[in-house]
């Protein structure tokens, strides 16, 4: 593809996924647990996952194989000048890669597309613990299970170059705070969650819950960064349409391969209705919103200063309402906030925008310092290639161009402990 002009080097692509293996959550599960946890099944000559007893239908081919070729909507995410519907896209099929699934392979691609290092996140991982939130013990034992798979096939830190995230959830403390041991113990950079308010056996509270200081005390000890990565967060769309914020199908980013890429239920027939597409198409950015401002409001960084807070594949258009919201909060109620809401924001938050967001004005709101560059390869709603974006920065200077496609992920990348 030829030189990149980073200053320092090729790209560091901060959204990277993988399609996870048949047993990515029953190699390291205890059989016994099969029926509570997560268990195959066969129905109608089709292969299901079955979750806390319920199938699920998060993706119509949980095996991935075959699957949509990477990027096959990145023309329905940048307007649909050609009119099709999502299924028209998605008709191509192939078998699925190597590189999806193989490390080893997955360099070789990297090489081939000018990737120097990458963050690499789950497909289904992120749909799941919804589907368990009934069971917030058994939430912990289904990502305890995981986590060692992708520790086994992937590595937190393979070559330096791949980085696999560990997904962590707070459903139950006690477990988390064990992951988290076990993941930094294996060299973890990264640690991944849904951009949700956990649900405990007490039930839900925000992430900045003092319930949860012991699992962030740690963080904040370690300097690793967390990243919030678009999932099901559990959103309903309150009646103004049929199921969740996942099978309404939430726009540009949406659930990769975990969605329109498996076959997301929702593809194929609630966007069929001659009434159009539900409000999830506009309101796709509701739970990162909602899950950054409580950090802010919470005074969540001024209890952890040391923690960093990655927004991956949630988008960047709310930014500017957010900021003005915030900072009309602190207009209001000026004895609530030591400093300008805003300046936290941007010194503990760092934002990936949506490939087709304008990413110029997302640096205006943060800075070039504070956005990372992810191509969410090789998931259908992303790009072709990862270096299919550098058009988009055509308006910045070296400087900025360094900072967004490696330097800011590579800070991000390398421990800040205390």
């Amino acid at each position: 593809m030829g030189a990149v002009p980073t200053g320092d080097g090729l790209v560091f692509d901060a959204d990277n996924h993988y399609y996870e293996a048949i047993d990515a959550f029953t190699r390291h599960l205890d059989p016994a647990l099969g029926r509570r946890i997560v268990q195959w099944a066969e129905i109608d000559g089709r292969k299901y996952q079955v979750i806390g007893g319920r199938v699920n239908h998060a993706v119509v081919n949980p095996t991935f194989d075959p699957i949509a070729r990477a990027g096959a909507m990145s023309e329905y995410f940048r307007g649909n000048p050609s009119g099709k519907t999502p299924m028209e896209y998605l008709r191509e099929r192939e078998p699925i890669r190597p590189e999806y699934r193989d490390r080893e392979a997955r360099l070789q691609v990297m090489d081939d597309q000018d990737v120097a290092k990458a963050w690499l996140f789950p497909t289904l991982g992120v749909l799941y613990e919804q589907a368990l939130v009934d069971d917030p013990e058994g939430v912990g034992i289904m990502f305890e299970a995981f986590n060692r798979w992708l520790e086994e096939d992937w590595g937190f830190a393979y070559g330096d170059r791949i980085f696999a995230a560990p997904y962590l959830s707070l459903a139950d403390v006690d477990a988390a705070i064990r992951q988290l041991e076990w993941a930094l113990d294996r060299g973890a950079r990264l640690i991944v969650m849904r951009p949700a308010a956990p649900t405990t056996v007490l039930g839900q509270c925000p992430p900045s819950n003092e319930r949860f200081d012991p699992f962030w005390a740690r963080v904040n000890e370690a300097g690793i960064t967390v990243v919030a990565h678009a999932g099901d967060s559990g959103y309903s769309l309150n009646g103004y349409g049929r199921g969740n914020f996942t099978s309404g199908f939430g726009g540009g980013g949406g659930f990769g391969g975990g969605g329109l890429g498996g076959g997301n239920p929702g593809a194929g027939g609630e966007r069929r209705r001659r009434s159009g597409p539900s409000v999830a198409f506009v309101q796709f950015e509701r739970a990162i919103y909602d899950f950054l401002a409580s950090l802010i409001l919470d005074d969540f960084f001024g209890r952890f200063p040391n923690i960093r807070v990655a927004s991956v594949e949630n988008g960047a258009e709310f930014l500017p309402d957010m900021f003005r919201k915030l900072r009309s909060a602190r207009n209001k109620m000026p004895m609530l906030f030591d400093e300008d809401p805003v300046d936290t924001f941007t010194r503990n938050i760092w934002i990936n925008p949506f490939w087709e967001d304008d990413v110029n004005e997302v640096v205006e709101c943060m800075g070039a310092e504070r956005v990372i560059f992810g191509s969410d390869w090789p998931h259908i709603e992303g790009m072709q290639q990862p270096l299919d974006y550098l058009p988009e920065l055509k308006a910045f200077d070296d400087d900025d161009k360094r900072h967004i496609l490696r330097a800011n992920a590579e800070f991000l990348n390398t421990p800040q402990s205390l």
